[in-house]
């Protein structure tokens, strides 16, 4: 059993987050337990990598000096499997907002899905989605968003590995992803559907791998506690 001193020097637990839950109410969740169960005052811990609350997966905490690692995890490749639902956008790029804009599906054909993924592959420009965590001039992207309001967001380069189709029944598509830091699946969904001459979504989205760490091997957060801070 993992005592406070194991705690302190540093920890890197591996948690598969649950749908709906912010990558920050699972930090909260974790941190509140270990204080609880040690009796402490504050200790210190972060995710190296924010999922979105309709994301599930591998989300990496840091505990005690361990933090200092998180940038050092956050820059490893990552690796998505998801969905995307093809022919309707949303603002958001997912299923966070309502659909704002229908298109046709009739001209996609299984081979320009496969032939199309080849435009994705290696270092791309991508414009992030407007609902997203970026600060500008001190206010996050999505409260501006959610305000109605917009603002120019540049684009930034990003590396895709691997973006593998690996099941068409339209117009849903499910994919599997290796990509950089600071790649937004939600944009390469929206990006993705409109090289189609039509629109797209994301519609599911599971981070399976970070570097070398696997979500295999990861534990949902309350199941976590139950085991180990209970």
């Amino acid at each position: 059993m993992l005592t406070v001193e194991d705690f302190k020097s540093g920890q890197v637990l591996l948690i598969d987050k649950p749908l709906n839950w912010t990558s920050f109410q699972v930090v909260n969740k974790l941190r509140w337990h270990i204080r609880q169960k040690f009796d402490l005052k504050k200790i210190k811990v972060g995710h190296a990598g924010t999922l979105d609350p309709l994301a599930t997966g591998l989300l990496i905490i840091c505990t005690g000096s361990f933090t200092k690692k998180i940038d050092e995890y956050q820059g490893q490749i990552k690796e998505y499997t998801g969905e995307i639902t093809l022919g309707a956008t949303t603002p958001s790029y997912d299923l966070e907002t309502e659909v704002d804009e229908f298109f046709p599906v009739d001209h996609i054909t299984d081979d320009l899905i496969y032939k199309t993924t080849g435009q994705f592959i290696g270092e791309i420009s991508q414009i992030p989605p407007m609902f997203s965590a970026i600060k500008m001039e001190g206010v996050r992207l999505y409260n501006l968003a959610r305000e109605g309001k917009t603002a120019e967001i540049k684009s930034r380069k990003i590396s895709i590995e691997t973006f593998e189709v690996t099941n068409i029944d339209l117009p849903k598509i499910q994919f599997r992803v290796v990509c950089s830091k600071g790649t937004y699946i939600r944009s390469l969904a929206y990006d993705f559907g409109k090289a189609l001459n039509s629109g797209g979504h994301l519609s599911a989205l599971r981070r399976t791998k970070i570097g070398e760490f696997s979500v295999e091997s990861a534990t949902e957060p309350l199941a976590y506690i139950d085991a180990y801070l209970s």
